[in-house]
Order: structure tokens, then sequence, then C-alpha cells
């Protein structure tokens, strides 16, 4: 085992974080076709505490276009406060109420509209780039400790930070390709 060893572990544990903080987030982000995802990072304010609307409510896709939300406690203050939540969430949706189920109707997109949610999908691809840049860089300043402590010889250093280089352009690959992903799903009708 290298003596950097511990340092790569570090690394693979923050990467596959903000890996999955990407995930999150992109799920969070609209397209034309519903998805359950949608409203993953909707809170409610349930008996007086935030809690995930996952936590009280099924959510299914019955269309294409279509969210249920179906709450365990079907009792009219719990579908009043989910409704007030996600019409405080960002998607812009308006739920409609029979009073045991909420539906959200997914209007189609504008292209504006497209153009608008793949520039934002750019900027968060690009913010989670910045923040792998700064793993990288403290990952690399471990090393360069290791090596003035004397735990690394010069070789070895370049190794580590070579290793580091490597790891970093797999992940920065795997945002790449969700960026790709998630504009192409955007885009489409």
């Amino acid at each position: 085992m290298e003596p950097y060893a511990k340092i790569l572990d570090d690394l693979k544990l923050k990467t596959e974080k903000t890996l999955k903080h990407v995930k999150d987030q992109l799920g969070s982000i609209r397209t034309g076709r519903a998805s359950p995802t949608l409203v993953d990072t909707i809170r409610v304010d349930y008996y007086g505490t935030a809690t995930p609307l996952a936590q009280i409510a099924h959510v299914s896709v019955p269309e294409p276009r279509q969210l249920m939300i179906k709450p365990f406690d079907s009792s009219p203050q719990v579908i009043k406060d989910i409704e007030k939540a996600i019409q405080k969430s960002d998607l812009g949706l308006n739920p409609q109420s029979d009073g045991k189920v909420l539906r959200l109707i997914m209007p189609p997109l504008s292209g504006e509209q497209r153009q608008k949610l793949v520039h934002k999908v750019k900027d968060l691809i690009e913010q989670n780039h910045v923040a792998l840049r700064n793993e990288r860089r403290d990952a690399n300043k471990a090393a360069d400790q290791l090596k003035k402590d004397g735990k690394l010889t010069e070789d070895l250093c370049k190794k580590a930070h070579d290793a580091i280089d490597k790891e970093l352009k797999v992940v920065e690959h795997k945002l790449e390709d969700a960026l790709k992903a998630k504009s192409k799903e955007i885009m489409e009708e």
C-alpha cells in the first residue's frame, strides 16, 4: 500500500459526495417530463417541523406530464401545508387538489425556458468543477506536506500528484456526462 493511499481514499470520499450532491441538484431541475425527484428538495411544515415531502406523501407519475402527491395523512391541513410548500418552491407549478391527492401538471417548456434551464445546469456543473479543483488542491497540499515531513520521497510525491489528477479526471468526466444527459433531457419535447 502506498503511503499516500489515505489521501486518495479521502479524495474519493469527497468526490463521491460531490457527485451525489450534483445528482440531487440535477434531479430537482424541471424538464419537460414529470419526475418524483423534482419534489425531493421540498420541505413541508408538518405539525411545526420542516419535513421532506417524500416522508409524508407518496409521489407518483400517472402521466408523462403529471405528478400525483398522495399524503399518508389526508387531513385537510396537511394537504394545505403541502400546497403551500409547493407554491413557495422555485418549481413554478400550481398544485390542483381534490381533497385527497394533489396533482402537479407540467406545462410544456418554451424554447427560452429550456435555454435558461440548460444555462442553470451548466452553472451548477461549473460550481462543482470549482469544488473539485479545491479538493484536488487540498489533496496535493497533503501530499506535499507528507514529502516535507519526510514520509514521501520526491518520486512518490509525484506519483501521488499523478494519482490525484487521474482520480479528478474520472470525476470531471462524470460531471460532463451528467451535464450532457440533463441538457439533452431538458431540450427534448
